[in-house]
């Protein structure tokens, strides 16, 4: 026993917890998603639920009052009317009775003598209404009755069966029937319908500034650098777009520096560089002996500070980056071709597979692309004998394929080589996938390392359409 409850206790609040897992998800799916629904939702619900509270309390109380006063007054007048002619059994009598009644109370009062009521209760129709008439006839009236709401329109013909026959009164529906009530609910449901529209229409307008700030972010982001967006909307609308604002103008400002900055880094680094070129290349090769001894050591002198320079472009290329360009419109398959005739002319086997669409093209920074793809084929090219790039369009990003035939890369490792100098083990700077990477990231999009279908490594980068 003490195993079970032990048991239970313990299974309970995973049952709790599941129980409440579900509940989430399928508020999740019915709810809406976007920010303009879900507030569209807030007001509608408590306008709906005020409409109906305000509906039942009318309908379900005055409404129903009214209803059964109204059957209870014709009931009684009818029960009224047989007492009188059981009361006074001559001809003469009934008929002034009949003309009596009919004129005072508005209703239309015949007596059909030697007949017999095929019917009886009602033809129900209208609910509340005529189940209120039904129920006060039998109740007030000790014969039976039918009443037909259907026989005649705007009027209900009620038939009572009485000892020499069957009296038919004929009574306008209005006497019965409460004739606001359709039009209650048409104002109650307009009236919501109207408040509805009017509050959605303004928060579709705050809604909308929000979105602008959303695509502003998006687009800043993305390098697309666009003018500083008009503060508009709620007040919190306003401070956010007027935040972004200054964070905008403080990168940019900051950009700007940075460039400033590196480019007189490179200026002051390439000058001694430059100047030792030329004093190595001045320096005597011949008449001496000791200058052609130097020969050797002169060429590698010169080598390195090749070397150094190179190194140099890598390093400033990565702290630079490419910000400063202004995007646009490329196709893809001349970024390829580009690529492809430059990896052939240095004797590489390179060729294009499948562009798909054939015109298929991307929004970004052209020569920072190109940066990407040429690093990309190049660190291909000292692994691989054989290159192969394509290109196909997704629902809302455009994957780019470079396939190679070489050795690959492990699993292990296909995250560490985008690293700065990881690569650089295996020779060169150890920056040229580093700087690949920061310009997709840069672009909003994704690049990462796969087994290619050619044997090989298969670098898959991923931009926004």
């Amino acid at each position: 026993m003490g195993t079970e409850s032990a048991s239970g206790a313990e299974y309970a609040p995973g049952a709790s917890t599941g129980w409440r897992r579900w509940r989430v998800r399928l508020a999740r799916r019915i709810l809406p998603r976007s920010l303009l629904g879900r507030m569209l939702l807030i007001g509608f619900i408590p306008l709906l639920a005020t409409q109906a509270i305000s509906l039942e309390l009318f309908y379900g109380n005055y409404l129903q009052i009214v209803s059964r006063r109204l059957s209870n007054d014709m009931a009684t007048t009818i029960s009224m009317t047989l007492d009188m002619l059981e009361r006074y059994p001559s001809d003469t009598d009934r008929k002034w009775i009949l003309e009596d009644v009919g004129r005072r109370a508005g209703l239309v009062m015949t007596l059909r003598e030697g007949e017999s009521l095929q019917r009886r209760g009602s033809n129900h129709v209208l609910g509340p209404i005529d189940e209120d008439l039904a129920r006060d006839l039998q109740a007030s009236v000790r014969w039976p009755t039918f009443v037909d709401w259907k026989k005649a329109h705007r009027r209900v013909v009620i038939l009572v069966q009485t000892p020499i026959g069957v009296l038919q009164v004929v009574a306008l529906r209005k006497r019965l029937d409460v004739a606001p009530v359709w039009l209650f609910v048409a104002w109650a449901s307009g009236s919501a319908l109207l408040l509805f529209l009017i509050a959605a229409l303004f928060m579709r307008n705050q809604v909308r500034a929000i979105r602008r700030l959303a695509r502003a972010a998006e687009l800043f982001g993305l390098g697309r650098d666009t003018v500083p967006i008009v503060p508009e909307g709620a007040q919190e609308i306003r401070k956010a777009s007027v935040a972004f604002n200054r964070m905008r103008d403080r990168i940019n400002r900051f950009v700007e520096q940075r460039t400033t900055v590196l480019a007189g880094v490179s200026h002051d680094l390439r000058t001694p560089l430059t100047r030792l070129r030329l004093s190595l290349a001045m320096f005597p090769r011949s008449g001496m002996v000791q200058a052609e001894d130097l020969q050797p050591d002169i060429a590698d002198m010169i080598g390195d500070i090749v070397e150094m320079e190179h190194m140099i472009e890598g390093y400033l290329s990565f702290a630079r980056g490419e910000g400063a360009e202004t995007p646009s419109v490329i196709r893809v398959e001349d970024l390829f071709e580009e690529s492809v005739a430059a990896l052939r002319r240095v004797g590489a086997r390179a060729r294009i597979g499948f562009v798909n669409p054939p015109d298929l093209s991307i929004t970004g920074r052209s020569n920072a692309l190109r940066r990407v793809l040429n690093n990309v084929v190049e660190n291909a090219r000292h692994h691989a004998t054989r290159i192969e790039l394509s290109a196909e369009r997704g629902r809302k990003q455009v994957f780019v394929y470079i396939d190679d035939d070489g050795c690959g890369v492990e699993e292990a490792r296909r995250e560490s080589v985008f690293r700065a100098f990881e690569s650089g083990k295996e020779g060169g700077t150890g920056l040229g996938l580093a700087i690949a990477r920061d310009i997709i990231h840069a672009h909003g999009g994704h690049i990462g390392l796969e087994a290619g279908p050619l044997g090989g490594a298969r670098v898959r980068i991923e931009l926004p359409a």
